[in-house]
């Protein structure tokens, strides 16, 4: 199966990407990845009310943001486009023309009304309602006599026959009766094709060799696989992964937090983190792990791991994720995708190896780069904002006394502190005042932080700066000699 699989993602440019669809693009990366292939990228924007040009970008952006690079499609190019359904309705009319010629499609002309009527008719009797084939077999010259009357035809395709069957890689045998389906539209009067047809005739004349898609489209396939042998083209294996739902089993939904990319995007998770949590929903590693580079996921990645149980999804989990993400990732990436941040909350940082510094010393305490300007703050200005019980530690004789030790000493013993001089000089005040733990390291960063934890005070200190430490310590000592 190597070098000869061709998958597709093909989404609706309605707005940005679900994290639905992330997944199922996901699956469809991992998959031509894994195996060698080809994953393509089509934009189905039939649906002109709906479909946009900001929406494509949109999705666009969401896909390469999250590394799920295509091979064709929109910007790559590819010789089996155009790539836009909007783009291919004269290679929908010819499919359906060469079906009217070769008899296995008709022109229907009834109604929406007379189509409304039949419809009623058929619930009112239980039945099923389907087209009841009124237009069947309809002579020239009535088509001619209904096309004066200003009717303008839908095409039908005849209904299937016999049952249809086929193999889902995760749902195994599936069967369809023939009873279920009549007589169904495949080009609309306006002459745009419906979406069972034009996704097959996009899908076999780009060789598509896998459908991967969510279990949503199952239904569809009855249609789908019809439409594929009376084209006289061989249907792709179809792979119909679970839905994702909230973790109450409910369907996910935007009132209960997030659900497109670009809004998980905002609160700082990181692409990687993302890709790595979408792929456990629905897919589980062989060796269960859970913290996964994409190299990993694409050696790991089998479809018959796949499994058909619903997905739910849990925001707390891909924090988890995310948080590994951020430690394990290349520093380099992380400052990356951090700086925006920071820059948005007012930290500009000019020099690129100090803001390294800071986002690799508080990256350990971050779940998403959301919180990542709280953190960074105390490394930004030349006075700090106390928190109650930091003042507590540089008040009273104790504390004030380590702080202004500290200064002195700092300004009599450093030209420039790196974390081993520092912590050497602050063990220093505590043999010269006869104080140790808690009372000596707690003044000390809460006069140069504000707070009473964080990362470690000989690292926050070095990446301060000498002159700011002084500073702070001048400013802390300053305060409580006023008070």
């Amino acid at each position: 199966m190597t070098g000869s699989t061709r998958v597709r993602f093909a989404p609706s440019p309605t707005g940005h990407l679900h994290i639905g669809g992330a997944r199922t693009a996901l699956f469809n990366w991992l998959f031509a990845r894994h195996t060698g292939g080809t994953f393509v990228l089509r934009i189905e924007d039939t649906d002109t009310a709906r479909s946009t040009a900001e929406s494509e970008k949109a999705v666009l952006e969401d896909l390469a943001w999250l590394g799920l690079s295509w091979d064709e499609g929109p910007e790559a190019g590819g010789d089996r486009g155009p790539y836009r359904q909007s783009e291919r309705r004269e290679i929908y009319r010819e499919q359906a023309d060469r079906l009217l010629d070769e008899g296995k499609a008709y022109r229907c002309y009834c109604t929406d009304e007379e189509l409304e009527t039949k419809r009623k008719g058929a619930l009112a009797n239980g039945l099923v309602p389907q087209y009841d084939g009124t237009c069947r077999g309809i002579s020239a010259g009535d088509e001619e006599r209904l096309r004066s009357e200003g009717r303008a035809p839908v095409v039908r395709l005849y209904g299937p026959t016999e049952d249809i069957a086929f193999e889902d890689l995760v749902r195994g045998a599936v069967e369809f009766k023939k009873g279920m389906l009549g007589d169904f539209v495949i080009m609309r009067s306006d002459g745009r094709p419906t979406y069972n047809f034009a996704v097959v005739v996009d899908d076999a004349l780009m060789e598509i060799t896998h459908v991967i898609r969510a279990e949503e489209h199952l239904s569809n396939t009855m249609r789908q696989i019809l439409v594929y042998r009376t084209l006289g083209f061989e249907p792709p294996t179809f792979v119909h992964v679970s839905l994702i739902v909230d973790k109450d089993r409910s369907k996910l939904s935007k009132r209960r937090g997030a659900t497109s990319v670009a809004e998980f995007r905002e609160q700082g998770f990181l692409p990687g983190a993302i890709v790595n949590y979408l792929s456990l929903l629905g897919w589980s590693h062989p060796e269960a792990a859970e913290v996964l580079s994409r190299e990993q996921l694409v050696d790991a990645f089998d479809l018959a791991r796949v499994s058909p149980s619903p997905a739910a999804f849990d925001e707390d989990k891909l924090s988890w994720v995310n948080a590994h993400h951020i430690r394990e990732e290349p520093l380099e990436r992380v400052v990356e995708l951090a700086r925006p941040f920071a820059e948005r909350a007012g930290f500009v940082e000019a020099d690129p190896e100090r803001f390294a510094a800071i986002v690799g010393l508080v990256r350990e305490g971050l779940e998403r780069l959301g919180d990542l300007p709280e953190e960074i703050a105390i490394f930004f200005g030349d006075e700090v904002e106390f928190e109650s019980e930091a003042r507590e530690w540089v008040e009273g004789e104790t504390g004030s006394g380590v702080v202004r030790e500290l200064r002195t000493a700092v300004e009599r013993e450093a030209e420039a502190l790196s974390p081993g001089t520092f912590k050497s000089i602050l063990k220093g005040v505590g043999r010269e005042l006869g104080v140790k733990g808690k009372d000596l390291f707690m003044p000390a960063r809460a006069a140069l932080t504000g707070r009473t934890h964080g990362p470690a005070l000989g690292e926050v200190a070095a990446i301060l700066g000498r002159e700011r430490v002084l500073t702070r310590l001048s400013s802390a000592a300053e305060k409580e000699a006023r008070r």
